[in-house]
């Protein structure tokens, strides 16, 4: 049993739906007070009304995370509001998917600010907060997309998911000054409501290409996120988790049939 996290301060980026919700709906279930930062008030609004009719603590804080007076402003507004910042989930990504022949510059820009940069941003905004506190930890929500794997339309969001596990090294060793890990969950192919679009044929080739024969669950990229904020995680940093259900080891599909 991982020691409890209950009364910390955990800031949760892009957590108004998808696999930011579901962290921040589990670590609000042991008992933090997460703040939620997202553009989407209306889905922010939802999710802190779902955990607060479960019995958590949660509030929205609208942010764009790609903008540095956004995040500093979040983070001193949850610093005056909960006493610190213990636990940063920096989550919040987009995928649009388009491809390099069709894609415009600035589209390339948006993705990468808003996957890539935002991690930056939002690590720079809490040093002070773990500084004072003498402890924290970080964890970036990147992907097996980019650093393991590709998939046509999606070479600015590889390139982002990447960036943020360069990021990592050198950000580990310059958080341990504070006391602070920072480490990153890669999810494989998760369920959410990011997918309906991608129709039910592209769900369904993708879950037959699992070993574990399933998409998986927010639940799945949460739970891995709240074992990094663990105290019995403390000597583990600068280093990813792959939560895939085993989706990168098959060589091809006839491995697949021969299970």
């Amino acid at each position: 049993m991982l020691t409890p996290i209950a009364g910390k301060s955990v800031i949760v980026t892009g957590g108004s739906k998808g696999i930011g919700r579901g962290i921040a709906e589990l670590f609000a279930s042991k008992g933090a007070k997460v703040t939620i930062a997202s553009r989407s008030s209306e889905a922010a609004g939802t999710a802190c009304s779902a955990i607060l009719a479960a019995g958590g603590t949660a509030r929205h804080v609208p942010t764009d995370v790609s903008e540095w007076n956004d995040v500093n402003d979040l983070v001193k507004n949850t610093i005056q509001t909960y006493g610190g910042v213990d636990v940063l989930c920096a989550n919040a990504g987009v995928f649009p998917q388009t491809k390099i022949v069709d894609m415009e510059p600035d589209d390339w820009d948006h993705v990468l600010s808003t996957n890539l940069k935002s991690s930056f941003l939002c690590v720079k905004a809490c040093i002070p907060a773990f500084e004072a506190a003498g402890s924290g930890r970080v964890i970036l929500t990147s992907s097996i997309t980019g650093p393991v794997t590709g998939f046509p339309g999606w070479s600015h969001y590889g390139a982002s998911k990447s960036g943020q596990l360069g990021f990592l090294k050198t950000a580990a060793m310059e958080l341990s000054k504070y006391n602070t890990t920072i480490n990153a969950v890669m999810p494989g192919n998760i369920y959410t409501e990011g997918l309906d679009g991608l129709g039910e044929e592209y769900l369904d080739t993708m879950a037959s290409s699992i070993p574990m024969k399933r998409l998986g669950d927010v639940a799945d990229i949460a739970n891995a996120a709240l074992f990094f904020a663990s105290d019995e995680a403390g000597y583990i940093t600068g280093q990813q988790l792959i939560v895939d259900g085993g989706q990168i080891l098959p060589e091809s599909l006839e491995a697949i049939d021969e299970i």
